[in-house]
């Protein structure tokens, strides 16, 4: 079996070969947000890596949201591509889930909360438990000294993502750890692709659309607003 892992919902750009025997070949090439161009360099890394052909491939699988806008489309657009062109299912795997795979792998935490940054003290987020089954669901959280308390207030959970930094000045429960490196990457990806593989679990690879939780808003810088007004004049 071979499930290639797409992620790009954040800074960091990778992808992960999930080969038979549980053998993990990754690339990471960015964390500076330019995935147009180096995602599919880090593909190409794995695929090069393995010795593996894209016809030889059984899925992929593609971080499905929430994150970034750009970096979703981008994701989602290259592995529907790769499907299209090699007739292979593709698996839609929550990018929060990525997150909490990765601090499930590093802590003893009953409960994983993975957090994606959004504005100001704002984050995407879920509770999450070891069976992933969620005990809150995916949601935009403004962080404050009662996030999470219900939670917190009996259970031990893990904290981790691009979202949990800036918690720390807010969360102090006892039961709360922090994972500082804990990102959306590739390699916790697979997994969770594997099991999904083996239900049968598929997107469409038609209609797959990445899970965004906000709508995109268009920024338009205040130089192209005046630019505007003057011919307007």
């Amino acid at each position: 079996m071979a499930i290639l892992c797409i992620e790009s919902s954040g800074n960091i750009c990778s992808a992960a070969l999930a080969l038979e025997g549980g053998k993990v070949i990754t690339s990471i090439v960015s964390t500076t947000g330019e995935h147009a161009s180096l995602l599919t360099t880090a593909i190409s890394n794995v695929m090069t890596e393995a010795g593996v052909e894209y016809k030889a491939l059984d899925a992929v699988a593609v971080s499905a949201g929430p994150g970034s806008y750009t970096g979703l489309r981008i994701g989602a657009s290259t592995a529907k591509g790769i499907c299209y062109a090699n007739d292979i299912p593709l698996i839609a795997i929550p990018t929060l889930e990525i997150i909490a795979e990765e601090i499930f792998s590093k802590s003893n935490a009953e409960y994983a909360i993975p957090m994606i940054d959004a504005r100001r003290m704002e984050v995407y987020c879920a509770t999450i438990d070891r069976n992933f089954q969620y005990l809150t669901e995916t949601e935009a959280k403004i962080l404050d000294d009662t996030a999470f308390a219900e939670t917190l207030s009996e259970h031990k959970a893990a904290l981790g993502g691009s979202g949990a930094e800036k918690s720390k000045t807010v969360i102090t429960s006892a039961n709360a750890t922090f994972i500082d490196d804990a990102n959306a990457k590739a390699e916790y990806m697979t997994k969770l692709a594997e099991k999904r593989y083996a239900a049968k679990d598929f997107a469409d690879v038609a209609y797959f659309e990445p899970f965004y939780l906000k709508e995109y808003v268009a920024v338009v810088s205040k130089n192209k607003v005046l630019e505007e007004a003057r011919k307007n004049q």
